[in-house]
This record gives C-alpha cells, sequence and structure tokens, in this order.
C-alpha cells in the first residue's frame, strides 16, 4: 500500500510510472465507478466513464503535480467526465426530465440495481436536478464528503455548494410530496 507522497513520486518516474497507475487503476476502481454510476445511473454508461477517467488519467500524468491526493485528482476527472457524459446525453436526446418513471423503471430492470423501489425514486428525483446540484448532493449525500473537499474538487466556494446542497435536498423532497 503506498501513501500519497509515494504515489505522486512514483507518477513522477518513467520507470515507475506504469506499476504505480496499474496500482491506483486496482486499488480506486471500485470506489470511482459508484461515484460515477450514482452520476450517470447505467453500468454500462458507468463503465465507459470510467474507462475514461482513467485514459484521460494516464494522457495527464504529465500535468499531475502532487498538490493534492491522488483521490481527489481522479474524482475531479471522474466527476468532470460524468458531467460532460450527462451533457451529451442530454445534447443528443438520451436523457428527458420531463419522462415519468423511466429512471426509476429503468434502474428496476437493470440487473446491477439492487436498491428497492424508494431508490429508484431518489435516483429518478437527482435526476431531474440540474447538474451542480445534482453533483454536490451526490458527492454531500451518498459520498459523504465535506463541503471543504467538494470545493476542491469542483472548484467553487463552500458557501455556494451549501447552498447548492440545500436547494437540491429541497427539489427532491417536493419530488417525493408530488409522488405520493
Amino acid at each position: 500500500m503506498y501513501s500519497d507522497e509515494e504515489l505522486s513520486v512514483l507518477l513522477q518516474k518513467p520507470d515507475t510510472q506504469r506499476k504505480a497507475f496499474e496500482y491506483i487503476v486496482g486499488q480506486f476502481s471500485e470506489q470511482l465507478y459508484w461515484m460515477v454510476r450514482r452520476m450517470v445511473l447505467d453500468h454500462d454508461d458507468a463503465n465507459d466513464v470510467l474507462q475514461n477517467t482513467f485514459l484521460k488519467a494516464w494522457n495527464g500524468l504529465a500535468s499531475f503535480q502532487g498538490q493534492s491526493k491522488v483521490t481527489t485528482w481522479l474524482s475531479r476527472i471522474a466527476i468532470n467526465e460524468s458531467i460532460d457524459f450527462l451533457r451529451r446525453q442530454k445534447n443528443h436526446g438520451g436523457v428527458s426530465t420531463d419522462e415519468d418513471m423511466s429512471i426509476a423503471n429503468d434502474l428496476m430492470a437493470d440487473t446491477y440495481f439492487d436498491g428497492d423501489e424508494t431508490q429508484a425514486l431518489l435516483q429518478q428525483a437527482i435526476a431531474r436536478l440540474p447538474d451542480v446540484q445534482r453533483t454536490v448532493f451526490q458527492l454531500r449525500y451518498f459520498e459523504d464528503k465535506k463541503y471543504s473537499e467538494i470545493s476542491r474538487l469542483l472548484n467553487t466556494s463552500e458557501g455556494s455548494l451549501k447552498a447548492s446542497y440545500h436547494i437540491a435536498v429541497k427539489k427532491i423532497s417536493e419530488f417525493f410530496k408530488a409522488y405520493d
């Protein structure tokens, strides 16, 4: 097991770079997969976004200076890739927030989804949020990240994150009230 400092050094040396990156992929794939999966919802899409995350990380090794933790760096890439994926999907008509229960129904039919109807409805409500609110909510609620860490990941102030989170919670609550 490597520390962040050791990984940073290993990633900068050409002779240890590949081994260190293979370690990172093995060590952080599952954690990043679930972060991405909560954002894009579909298993196959999450795998695609995760693969793009690691490709972008590998191609961007020269720009990684070790000023942040490796997990922070990878999470930032994964979040940006997820947001980009969702935007592309919206632009190509792949997701419509006007669809009544399609996300919940799709999740319930997904063999990789092990939740119940309430969890599927929660994902339906989250999918209706604007990108920033959705991302902040997921990082805070599912990943249990502190506002200071989310601030570093999204490069924004803690105050705006808190506001986004509380607005997201209000919208989700309203969704469930309307559903009842």
